[in-house]
């Protein structure tokens, strides 16, 4: 995600929600008092156990595909879903949970068997008729219908199914994807997905991946898509609008896929020009690419604030500029492929991406990352850069905020000075490749990184993304 537009089409200049913010740990303890995450037996956990977002995500299983299927009424803005899990349990399950808010459930089956189900608020609870085994293959199938909503972040932004005036801007970080489909929805369980939307005429319906078909019938047209490589919930997208389409293939052989409101046309054409050799520099400077698919969505949704890195095909709220598109597109390395474990993690997305940002910028002929740096540090100890560490934002409230993105990519760049340029472009290399379509931590980068330099780096790091406060004078 970009910082702020909350500056301009970015994500981090944020509404103050203390009263969301202070719930966070009050909403923890009494799930751990319920009997959530840490509770043994044979129920699946009712949240995978983030401090920042504890009922975010399930225990008991590993979902494998997502099998979407949803028909949606620009009109009148009423969805019609019907979901289908395949997944393994790692317990025995007598009961587990799926993540969705709002939406009427119709039926729920567990291996073509009905399944009793009942709704407690984000969680719907779905007992089947036979427990399943641990290690057990199981598929679940869920129908539902109604008028998706978006969820307010504890930053007071919003997330999810939001709509726009001709149909839908969809962009789930971090909690949203329970607005629009049930899942497992914390980043550390990562599936492939088929995604086929029903829209009417004249709109279009743009998902992650390839596009694998396209049909019109009886004044509906229909998409479907399809993202093998494993991907995180919040990353998903069924963004709906119209749009106008450009669909090419790069020089390395990425299909890629723009949709493009035509109010923004005008504005978005310079930057998408652009795509293919941003593409080109990202994989030089990170490694390869790692999908087969790129492109964007860009729609015109003034009241959103923000883009969002939705895997292979990031979502802009309005035409973005330069540096948003490659900040975006850095992500598909740093966040998509390799995920973060925790959200207490997010810096080895946002910090990643925006030191994308200033290396573009230093190659090609704008400012150097140390004058991106020092103006930075020029800023005076009382300034919000500095109000807390980027590895440890406090709660779910502060992970779009400045130091996240801003003092995150200023501790990469200390790195970089550190060991120098060789090894620094070495350790993102292999960090991307090491970690493909898989996920990270900030213990391992940094141990991934004293290992590749020969260096002892505690106290960088600590420095750097471990305190609060602006450090002394390098």
């Amino acid at each position: 995600m970009t910082p702020p537009r909350r500056k301009t089409v970015r994500r981090t200049t944020v509404l103050p929600r203390q009263a969301v913010a202070t719930a966070v740990p009050v909403a923890l303890a009494a799930l751990i008092a319920a009997g959530g995450p840490a509770v043994a037996g044979t129920a699946g956990a009712s949240g995978a156990g983030d401090p920042y977002f504890p009922f975010e995500g399930n225990g008991g299983y590993d979902v494998r595909h997502y099998d979407l299927t949803l028909g949606y009424d620009t009109g009148t803005g009423h969805l019609d879903g019907k979901a289908v899990l395949r997944a393994r349990a790692t317990q025995r399950l007598t009961r587990f949970d799926l993540d969705l808010q709002g939406l009427k459930v119709t039926g729920v089956s567990v291996d073509h068997v009905k399944a009793s189900f009942r709704r407690n608020g984000q969680e719907l609870v779905i007992t089947p008729r036979h427990a399943l085994r641990a290690g057990q293959d199981f598929r679940v199938a869920v129908d539902y219908q109604g008028k998706p909503k978006p969820v307010t972040d504890p930053d007071g932004s919003l997330d999810g199914w939001i709509p726009t005036d001709d149909g839908a801007f969809v962009a789930n970080e971090p909690q949203g994807a329970m607005t629009w489909f049930p899942a497992n929805s914390h980043p550390v369980d990562k599936a492939s997905y088929d995604i086929t939307v029903t829209v009417p005429k004249g709109r279009t319906a743009v998902s992650n991946g390839v596009l694998l078909s396209r049909r019109t019938v009886g004044g509906h047209t229909t998409f479907h898509w399809r993202q093998a490589e494993p991907m995180a919930a919040y990353l998903a997208t069924a963004a709906v609008g119209k749009f106008d389409v450009q669909q090419y293939t790069t020089r390395d052989g990425i299909k890629v896929y723009n949709a493009v409101d035509p109010r923004e046309a005008s504005a978005a054409a310079p930057v998408l020009k652009k795509l293919p050799s941003v593409l080109a520099w990202e994989s030089k400077v990170f490694g390869p690419y790692p999908f087969r698919a790129a492109g964007a969505i860009v729609d015109k949704a003034p009241k959103v604030g923000y883009a969002l890195e939705t895997q292979t095909r990031p979502v802009y709220d309005r035409a973005p500029d330069l540096s948003t598109l490659v900040h975006e597109n850095a992500h598909q390395w740093f966040g998509d492929s390799v995920t973060l474990t925790r959200w207490q993690d997010i810096w080895l997305n946002e910090g990643f991406a925006t030191y994308a940002e200033w290396l573009y910028s230093e190659q090609h002929g704008g400012k150097s990352a140390q004058q991106t740096f020092d103006a930075l540090y020029a800023r005076p100890a009382s300034d919000g850069l500095w109000a807390f560490p980027p590895a440890n934002p406090g709660s779910g409230a502060h992970i779009f905020d400045t130091p996240v993105y801003a003092r995150g990519a200023m501790a990469l760049h200390k790195l970089r000075t550190a060991v120098g340029d060789a090894t620094f472009f070495r350790i993102l290399r292999t960090w991307a490749a090491d970690h493909r379509g898989g996920h990270g931590t900030t213990a391992q980068f940094v141990r991934l990184s004293e290992r590749l330099s020969g260096q002892d780096l505690d106290a960088l790091f600590h420095t750097w993304i471990g305190t609060t406060g602006k450090p002394s004078a390098p």
